[in-house]
């Protein structure tokens, strides 16, 4: 075995040895992939360290300036090959970082982690970073918010033919199917604000949740260990800690931040696939770059390679859901480990997941191409249909049979789509009717009704409504993500 990996380091000579994640290098930011980084989450286990430190000196422990002071110089430079040189001796992680923060900090050494369990710099800092990529999120769910919003607006009155069953229905108008894709993502942002608001801190609370060490190290003051906490949360930037856990806090944190970024992952997959269906109709279009190749064979195509990676992606995280629901139910009375093999895989990644469906996203909705003679083509093609009941009311008017010409609208509809679907031939029925001395009415009195606009009924009102009642509330002073430049 020791031969065979001694060959193995022979082969991999460089990077392009060593499997490295998509997120990586193709899709997720460098803002979101620090968050997840060893450097910010080792930091961050040393300002746990410290802000426990204080809060132990205030609470009267024998705790110096100098110590705190000593942990605060070297809070930043992480001594990694010592730290990995204590885990191969000692199997433990937190304590290898643990002694090797004492290597730097020989006069604060004793008084590090002093009453702590691993929860407290583990699961606190999970946390942490939870909370600061949960902003992330928010700013960049606020920059495609903006986009549509914008989109919605320019495009409100511009009639667009409906669809329910991916059958056509009767007329929206482009804004009004713009502010669907949108009234998600306000949901999305709901959802994320009442759970990023509810995160706590672990705070300090021993091995099974009891904090029957800080008891004995305050002599059974307990009102000096409620203190400790808030000045921990305090220091951290949280207002509270949970009020009550095992050696963890419950995974049913997890479990709830993936559920916001599953609901985003829905929200993008159905714009995405909805703009695939247009593109394919010719009349919307994702941004398409002057050298961009579509395809290798056909070189005519303009795939919405986009909007089907923002599919693929949202599927994984759909789908990477399901670990910290099964992680939450799983856990053995005050903790198990089972979870933290499984977490730092899914939490991680699903955060690097939504992050680069929300980078694609933006990047789509700032370009968006809208063709208003397709758009209006499939209108015309399916309109004398959709007219029928006013053509219908206007020869009764006339002093026609309601029911009669009824019926003859049947039949004429019938004939018109059976040229349209079987010869291929533009739909005649207006010239069928104009043509029925039944109904009465002339080519130009039918044609009166054939004006789109007619039939979108209060779209454009409901876009300008929704925009100035939800959208723009939402967005007054949130802090909203720049441009993004895709990788790939």
């Amino acid at each position: 075995m020791r031969s065979e990996r001694c060959v193995l380091c022979i082969i991999m000579k460089d990077l392009y040895d060593i499997y490295e994640s998509p997120f990586s290098t193709r899709y997720a930011s460098p803002e979101m992939q620090y968050l997840f980084s060893q450097n910010m989450k080792f930091r961050t286990f040393r300002r746990l360290w410290i802000a426990l430190a204080k809060a132990e000196q205030r609470a009267g422990l024998d705790i110096t300036d100098e110590q705190i002071a000593e942990l605060e110089a070297h809070k930043d430079d992480i001594n990694y090959e010592a730290a990995e040189a204590y885990e191969k001796k000692l199997r433990h992680d937190v304590m290898a970082h643990v002694h090797a923060y004492g290597d730097l900090c020989p006069k604060a050494k004793p008084i590090i982690h002093l009453g702590a369990t691993s929860c407290y710099v583990g699961d606190n800092t999970d946390v942490i970073i939870m909370r600061e990529a949960l902003k992330l999120v928010r700013s960049k769910l606020l920059a495609v918010i903006k986009n549509l919003r914008d989109f919605a607006l320019e495009y409100k009155g511009m009639p667009a033919l409906g669809y329910t069953h991916l059958q056509p229905a009767q007329l929206t108008t482009v804004g009004k199917r713009a502010s669907l894709w949108l009234y998600e993502l306000t949901l999305d942002l709901e959802d994320l604000d009442y759970v990023a608001n509810s995160l706590k801190l672990l705070g300090s609370k021993g091995t099974t949740g009891t904090q029957a060490s800080f008891l004995e190290l305050f002599d059974g003051d307990e009102s000096k260990i409620k203190q400790v906490e808030r000045d921990i949360a305090a220091e951290m930037g949280f207002e509270d800690c949970v009020p009550v856990s095992g050696q963890t806090y419950t995974r049913k944190h997890d479990s709830r931040v993936m559920n916001v970024l599953t609901g985003i992952a829905q929200s993008a997959y159905k714009f995405a696939n909805d703009m695939r269906i247009l593109q394919s109709f010719k009349e919307m279009e994702e941004p398409f770059e002057k050298n961009q190749i579509g395809s290798s064979a056909m070189p005519y195509k303009r795939n919405p390679m986009r909007c089907e990676r923002i599919c693929a992606l949202a599927r994984y995280v759909i789908s990477d859901s399901i670990n910290p629901e099964i992680t939450a139910a799983t856990q053995w009375f005050e903790r198990t480990l089972d979870d933290s093999a499984n977490k730092r895989i899914s939490m991680a990644e699903g955060f690097l997941g939504i992050d680069a469906i929300l980078n694609i996203y933006i990047n789509v909705t700032s370009g968006l191409v809208v063709y208003p003679k397709m758009v209006e083509r499939r209108i015309m093609n399916e309109l004398p249909f959709i007219a029928s009941e006013n053509i219908l009311m206007d020869a009764v008017k006339k002093g026609g049979d309601r029911q009669e010409l009824h019926e003859l609208i049947r039949e004429h509809s019938i004939a018109a789509g059976k040229r349209v679907k079987e010869e291929g031939l533009d739909n005649d029925m207006i010239e069928r009717i104009a043509a029925d001395s039944r109904f009465g009415l002339t080519r130009d009195e039918i044609v009166t009704n054939l004006d789109p606009k007619n039939y979108t009924g209060r779209s454009e009102h409901q876009v300008e409504e929704f925009i100035r009642d939800v959208v723009d509330p939402l967005l007054a002073g949130g802090e909203v993500a720049g441009e993004v430049e895709l990788n790939v």
